[in-house]
């Protein structure tokens, strides 16, 4: 009776471990307005390190779920850099749409970590 219940557990930890690393991925991503987002956040803009940019598609699932993602991915780079969540937008998730230089369904924002 031992042998089926270690063979379970063997083939329930294999199915696991393969899952994880097919979904980690996706996973790892929040979803925003129901919508996991692709978002590439670009590092040290100008030369200036503490200033970043965050690409986020697709911008037509949501916009708002899209201005959220940029805004999570900019807060969790400069806690992660600088210590703080304090970012000074210079096209952030509250700008206007114009502003967005949305192109191929994928908004652009920048902004810069506040540190001391």
């Amino acid at each position: 009776m031992r042998a089926p219940v270690l063979t379970l557990m063997a083939a329930l930890t294999a199915s696991l471990a393969l899952g994880a690393c097919t979904g980690a991925r996706e996973a790892n991503r929040v979803a925003f307005e129901g919508v996991q987002f692709r978002s590439k956040l670009a590092k040290k803009i100008d030369g200036r390190r503490n200033q970043f940019a965050v690409a986020v598609s697709p911008v037509s699932a949501s916009l708002e779920g899209a201005r959220e993602s940029a805004r999570y991915e900019g807060i969790k780079y400069c806690i992660a850099n600088y210590g703080s969540s304090d970012i000074e937008w210079l096209v952030g998730p509250d700008a206007p749409v114009a502003s967005l230089g949305i192109s191929d369904n994928t908004a652009h924002f920048r902004g810069n970590c506040a540190y001391d």
